[in-house]
């Protein structure tokens, strides 16, 4: 009689990045509320910079020669306005957080988990993802803006070009807003993992507590600088201590400070996301 030979079940071969990816993909396309609050968001945003700058046209033939001497620097301000910058943040806060929260609260992360146990590749995949998906988003709404703003402050020969001094500052700031502000909504998710509590303390670490930190001292002023809208602010403010009309801070940011309080916040954020997913049970 011939001994039969044991059959050996082999595993599945582990799922390559590019997979995890396409999988991810898959995942924040199905969602509606990605089109909607991608789609409102931009047009918010593109509408609140081109009222400011229809504004500023209509009132153009009432300013006085000051005003007019600087009309420049007004014209990037309206590129991207502070309002603006505000709703972008709470859109693109908020797909980054639903991103991770919205598998907890459907309980869809156990499937996801035992098909592919590797959590921290699983969430690099999101992360990866949701920066390459913001970075284009705020690319399209910062550019689309500035286009638009511009196009109308030429109705009063104000309008600037791209590569006017400045200019270019501004629109790749404002872009490079969205995924640094979607990464933190997906590390507060990733610790939080509650939708509503997310959204709350995504609105009060983005956009409330930094209009609480003063820069009356210098260990405050650094704090306050180290928060990402007020980096972004300091990014497009061209007029930075030349503005007769606003006060220079008594201790004032840098331009490269601002830039690598976006990257601090994006490579902490990241790593947040990852870490916490993978250190705590579902």
């Amino acid at each position: 009689m011939t001994p039969t030979t044991p059959t050996v079940a082999l595993a599945p071969p582990a799922p390559r990045f590019v997979d995890l990816l396409a999988a991810e993909w898959i995942k924040l396309r199905s969602l509606r509320s990605t089109y909607w609050a991608l789609g409102t968001g931009a047009l918010a945003v593109i509408a609140f910079n081109a009222n400011a700058a229809r504004v500023d046209a209509s009132d153009f033939p009432r300013f006085d020669p000051r005003m007019r001497a600087n009309m420049q620097w007004l014209a990037l301000r309206d590129a991207f306005s502070d309002g603006s910058a505000m709703i972008l943040i709470l859109a693109v806060a908020s797909i980054g957080a639903i991103t991770v929260v919205g598998e907890y609260s459907t309980g869809l992360i156990r499937t996801t988990f035992t098909a592919v146990p590797d959590r921290r590749a699983l969430m690099a995949a999101k992360v990866t993802l949701v920066t390459a998906v913001m970075t284009v988003y705020g690319a399209l709404v910062a550019g689309a803006s500035f286009a638009l703003t511009q196009a109308i402050l030429d109705t009063r020969d104000r309008g600037l070009p791209l590569s006017h001094p400045g200019a270019l500052r501004v629109v790749v700031a404002s872009a490079l807003l969205a995924p640094v502000c979607a990464l933190a909504g997906m590390a507060l998710g990733a610790l939080i993992r509650h939708s509503a509590t997310t959204m709350v303390a995504t609105t009060a670490v983005l956009l409330l507590i930094p209009t609480f930190i003063t820069d009356r001292y210098r260990w405050t002023a650094a704090v306050k600088h180290a928060q990402p809208v007020n980096a972004w602010t300091r990014l497009t403010d061209i007029a930075f201590g030349h503005d007769p009309f606003t006060l220079v801070p008594r201790h004032p940011a840098t331009v490269t400070g601002a830039w690598i309080t976006f990257a601090a916040w994006a490579a902490v954020s990241a790593v947040v996301a990852v870490v916490a997913v993978d250190r705590r049970d579902v």
